[in-house]
């Protein structure tokens, strides 16, 4: 049977959207994570065609001439380039659906940052539903976490999660369903790239541009020190001369470099143990600290957060799709995880 909107009913599937300020992923239902690439988008600049999406755009950055430009549409997990989030998300979902013409997607599950304003929610609403999806339902991303992490999110006992993504960290206690208290702060893997340029930039003198700090962050960086003494090879333009230059950086540097964002990080999940209700502390104990997101990849982080607050931390399996993991989890049962959702779900929602 034709349905209203040109599409046939059985060709229609939910999605389940991690539109992240680093990385954007998509889950199908029936067919699990399709989609795992870099939020960029290049632009010419002059036609205003887009040039390229995901990996291949990201490859350009710094590389472009002037009348391309490289966008990063999300700052901080809040959409800043509304158009360009909107053709990113276009370009992932057309690429899913290789039957061109047809909107095969009904409902879409999207994780975002707990304390993003009603407006900034309507945004990424709005991006969704432009881009092909025809209705979108708003998760918030430690809830989505937990559930990619096959906590016990609808128990009554404590769950807590810290995600550290791109663009924000979000350090959140979960139960029975619902976030019981959480804090979202703007330091994480971007920060830390930002951390390094300086330091290179005052140590050294030398000029390095993101995909370089990208680089020696995934290498060496450390939070605690390591058994094997790290190093990498990086060049750069020296600050005096204008001219190339090559140092060696070691391991050591970086963790100079980035210890007072992970200070503030380790703050932040401090400052939200100490707010939560007794019985949900006294479940952390026990339960520990379960981390995610592409920051949890950060060689001892676990170990100094565990050290620092004396309770067990562990990052969980598979950290960098954990969202879209829980995203998915939602859309594939609908009727049983409204509950999680932040907008009302309608009976018509409830299928695929």
């Amino acid at each position: 049977m034709k349905l209203k909107n040109g599409s046939f009913g059985f060709f229609r599937k939910n999605v389940g959207i991690d539109l992240g300020t680093a990385n954007t992923l998509v889950y199908v239902t029936g067919r699990g994570i399709v989609v795992n690439e870099p939020t960029y988008v290049a632009v010419n600049e002059k036609t205003g065609r887009v040039m390229a999406v995901g990996n291949e755009a990201k490859n350009m950055q710094g590389r472009t001439p002037l009348n391309i430009k490289v966008i990063r549409p999300l700052v901080d997990g809040v959409i800043s380039d509304f158009e360009m989030a909107q053709e990113i998300m276009r370009h992932f979902l057309k690429r899913v659906n290789k039957q061109r013409g047809f909107s095969l997607f009904h409902t879409g599950v999207v994780g975002v940052p707990n304390e993003l304003t009603e407006v900034e929610r309507k945004s990424v609403e709005d991006a969704i539903v432009g881009a092909g999806v025809s209705k979108a339902y708003i998760i918030e991303s430690a809830l989505a976490a937990a559930l990619g992490a096959r906590l016990p999110v609808h128990e009554p006992v404590a769950n807590m999660i810290v995600d550290i993504g791109g663009g924000t960290t979000e350090v959140a206690i979960i139960s029975m369903g619902g976030t019981v208290t959480v804090k979202s702060i703007k330091i994480a893997g971007d920060k830390l790239n930002e951390d390094i340029i300086k330091f290179v930039k005052d140590e050294f003198h030398l000029a390095i541009g993101q995909a370089t700090a990208e680089q020696i962050k995934i290498e060496v960086a450390s939070a605690v020190p390591q058994k094997e003494q790290l190093s990498i090879d990086i060049r750069g333009r020296d600050l005096a001369t204008g001219l190339p230059k090559e140092i060696i950086l070691k391991d050591s540097h970086v963790r100079a470099a980035i210890a007072k964002s992970l200070e503030k990080i380790i703050a932040a999940v401090r400052e939200v143990i100490e707010v939560s209700p007794p019985e949900l502390v006294g479940d952390i104990l026990r339960q520990g600290i379960h981390m995610c997101g592409g920051g949890s990849l950060l060689r001892g982080i676990d170990d100094l957060i565990e050290k620092e607050l004396n309770v067990k931390t562990q990052i969980v399996e598979d950290p960098l799709t954990c969202v879209a993991r829980g995203t998915g989890i939602a859309v594939e049962d609908l009727k049983n995880y409204s509950y999680v959702l932040d907008n009302p779900l309608k009976p018509k929602d409830i299928k695929l």
